[in-house]
């Protein structure tokens, strides 16, 4: 089995490249994040002819999640739990093919010290006591998405310049190092260890063309799903296309259990 996951930065605005890649890469569970649409405007059909089940959860123009799976979607859980006053498309979750999958979309934060920086950091929590639940299932579990998170010097072109900033806080660090420790293993970390697979390079600066990036996207894996796994990598050429979203996507393959 094929899982990845991929911040298209808009369906709508790269779909022709996410339906290109996904021709090619064929995974068999795609988690999307930054969809950004409402759910009744998600190019439904275009997914649906490449044989794709779709589980959605969107807003109008900021954030939506998504899990895209060639296997039917059952027990589809809209939004993370611990906050019924969040309201922010930002997490899904389904039971698809033997493995329950989730998309994540972590908040940027913005700021250190800001509102936002904060909402990010409550978001992470919420996130580890659920991954909790998650990992004492008698399932396998693989949690994927944009965590904006750079969990390790090695994970950035430049730790120097980006020391303390959002992306590389030490509390940001410390909170994706506390869900990592439930038992989950970081799928591209373990088999490309020693950094520079990065999966994010921001549009300005030229940082695609100088490599400028860093590894802010993750599938995360509970030991059941771990003992599986065989593959992973990062689809660079994606991130070279025209019009392509500033995220590459992040994949690994599991063994059949």
């Amino acid at each position: 089995m094929k899982i990845a996951s991929f911040n298209v930065n808009s369906v709508k605005a790269r779909l022709p490249n996410v339906l290109a890649w996904l021709g090619e890469a064929k995974p068999d569970v795609c988690l999307l994040q930054e969809t950004k649409t409402e759910d009744h405007g998600f190019p439904r059909l275009e997914f649906e002819d490449l044989g794709y089940n779709l589980a959605l959860h969107g807003q109008k123009t900021y954030n939506g999640v998504a899990i895209l799976s060639k296997q039917p979607l059952d027990d589809v859980v809209r939004s993370l739990p611990g906050d019924a006053n969040d309201t922010e498309a930002r997490y899904i979750e389904a039971f698809t093919g033997g493995i329950r999958v989730a998309s994540v979309y972590v908040p940027n934060g913005q700021a250190v010290g800001s509102d936002k920086f904060r909402y990010k950091l409550g978001f992470l929590a919420r996130l580890k006591t659920h991954a909790a639940s998650l990992v004492g299932l008698e399932e396998p579990v693989a949690i994927g998405g944009d965590f904006n998170v750079a969990p390790d010097d090695a994970d950035v072109h430049d730790p120097a310049a980006w020391r303390d900033q959002v992306l590389c806080h030490p509390e940001e660090r410390a909170a994706f190092r506390r869900i990592s420790h439930l038992g989950f293993t970081d799928a591209l970390a373990a088999l490309a260890p020693g950094g520079h697979a990065y999966t994010w390079w921001d549009y300005r600066a030229g940082a695609w063309p100088k490599d400028h990036g860093l590894r802010i996207d993750h599938i995360l894996l509970s030991p059941k799903a771990a003992d599986r796994l065989k593959s992973a990598g990062v689809d660079r050429k994606a991130r070279g296309q025209e019009k392509a979203s500033d995220h590459a996507p992040v994949w690994c393959e599991l063994a059949e259990s």
